[in-house]
């Protein structure tokens, strides 16, 4: 992945402050992927645009994200670090569990594993599509994307949408069906096939308390992690524009040019007068 550049990156968070999570999230994924047409975005499978985001943040900003969270038992703070390199080569690789690094606030924590290594061998993956084949039914279903999941939000049944939106094909004994005479055990064989081949679709952190004991889960929101970083950077870098443009006159693209060690030499000069 190319590194965007500072001025790029500016343009991104402005544009992105007018926008909603999801938005935002579109904007970054398209910072992450500028190999991938815009469009063709949104119905990747939800891990894919994880990994992508996990990836972008470790280029970004660097391995470690430091994590805060309450326990939900008796409230207590706990903080530890993630390891943003090994999210996204856990999710890119469709499997495995990652563990947070050095958790400050002690005791035992770990992420949940967000899927199963291996399928049953009625289950087939191949790129973006499942296939399950359980009592004369062969369905083919594709992983769903972001686009998926919002349209499906906004229907009277969401799992159902959900459900007609993916599925590929469906057929029982040889003949074909719809998404609505698909029966409640193929549904379910086909939810853990999904979950199985796109396991960074749900990251979700399983964290013991060091005071009590209990365990509490949530879900890490990468895409809003993410954007509340690029938020910070980005206004402490308009702050370092305004000092350097005040004391020397310089342009924004001028400033944006210079690297960061040789902006940072600049604006130490700049206290020392």
């Amino acid at each position: 992945m190319a590194i965007t550049g500072a001025a790029e990156l500016l343009a991104t968070w402005e544009a992105g402050l007018a926008e909603a999570p999801s938005g935002r999230a579109l904007l970054l994924h398209r910072t992450a992927r500028p190999d991938v047409d815009g469009a063709a975005l949104p119905v990747l499978p939800v891990g894919e645009r994880e990994s992508d985001l996990f990836a972008l943040r470790r280029a970004l900003f660097g391995e470690r994200m430091q994590v805060r969270l309450g326990c939900s038992a008796c409230g207590e703070d706990m903080e530890f670090d993630l390891d943003a390199g090994e999210f996204a080569r856990s999710l890119g690789g469709r499997g495995g569990s990652v563990e947070p690094v050095d958790p400050t606030a002690g005791g035992d924590s770990s992420a949940g594993s967000v899927g199963s290594a291996g399928a049953a061998r009625s289950v087939r993956s191949a790129g973006s599509v499942v296939r399950v084949q359980q009592g004369g039914w062969d369905v083919e279903f594709r992983l769903p994307g972001v686009a998926d999941l919002t349209a499906a939000a906004r229907a009277a049944d969401p799992r159902m949408a959900l459900l007609a939106r993916c599925l590929v094909s469906a057929t029982r004994e040889g003949a074909a069906v719809g998404a609505g005479d698909l029966p409640v055990p193929v549904q379910r064989r086909i939810a853990e096939a999904v979950e199985a081949a796109d396991p960074g679709a749900d990251v979700t952190l399983n964290i013991a308390c060091p005071e009590c004991g209990a365990a509490t889960r949530a879900e890490l929101d990468i895409a809003s992690y993410l954007w509340t970083e690029l938020d910070a950077w980005a206004r402490d870098l308009l702050l370092d524009v305004h000092l350097l443009a005040t004391s020397y006159g310089w342009s924004e693209p001028e400033i944006l040019a210079l690297s960061p060690l040789r902006r940072r030499y600049y604006l130490e000069l700049c206290a020392d007068v």
